[in-house]
């Protein structure tokens, strides 16, 4: 009797453990989330210090330089905030694509990044991070988008790259293995590692987007 006795309360105790750790996992509790989800008021935000990268040839490319900037709540979409400048001014904008990529690794310049963050593994341009292209006008970009990207979670792109790319991403329908691969974005002009950050970066130069955008 005492015997069994103990073998139910082991089971009992297993039960109660399995029971929290299925709680934690599919609850997603505050506990799991960065503090500074509750210090800025349910709103988790991130930034980017783009840089022109270490591996780029001397001369005959543009060097960039700027901010990715990121804005979540946890049960919203991911609001992105980019800003580039560096561009020539003279002659047609060309197009630049902008994407997520796998490592926070510089070590290399951008080259040491790895490829697309890919997580479900799917035939770009379906990767949570392919933000699209964008013409520089006056040798900057400004734009503002909602992406499938994440801060949150297993998922989350912090710690992760974003690459700031020489041409114009074919969106997969290049008809060869590389446009389902990176879009045959070509080379990689400039990149940084994406840390959580304080409302302050998002909040002014948020505000001065949403200034240029009233001036055009």
């Amino acid at each position: 009797m005492l015997f069994h006795g103990s073998v139910s309360v082991l089971e009992t105790a297993l039960l109660v453990l399995l029971a929290g750790l299925q709680h934690c996992v599919s609850g997603h509790t505050d506990t799991l989330l960065p503090p500074e989800v509750t210090q800025h008021n349910g709103t988790l935000y991130a930034a980017c210090k783009v840089r022109p990268s270490t591996s780029l040839p001397e001369e005959g490319l543009p060097k960039v330089y700027g901010q990715v900037l990121f804005k979540q709540e946890p049960q919203g979409r991911l609001q992105v905030l980019l800003r580039f400048n560096g561009f020539p001014k003279e002659g047609p904008p060309e197009p630049r694509a902008v994407h997520i990529h796998q490592y926070g690794d510089l070590s290399r310049g951008c080259d040491s990044t790895g490829g697309h963050y890919n997580p479900s593994g799917m035939d770009h341009p379906n990767h949570p991070g392919d933000f699209g292209n964008f013409a520089p006008q006056q040798g900057r970009i400004g734009a503002l988008l909602e992406s499938e990207a994440t801060l949150f979670g297993g998922l989350s792109v912090l710690g992760r790259a974003v690459v700031l790319h020489e041409k114009m991403d074919d969106l997969g329908q290049g008809g060869d293995a590389g446009s389902l691969l990176h879009g045959n974005a070509g080379r990689r002009l400039a990149c940084c590692i994406i840390g959580i950050s304080s409302p302050d970066l998002w909040n002014a130069q948020h505000k001065l987007y949403a200034q240029q955008l009233r001036r055009n």
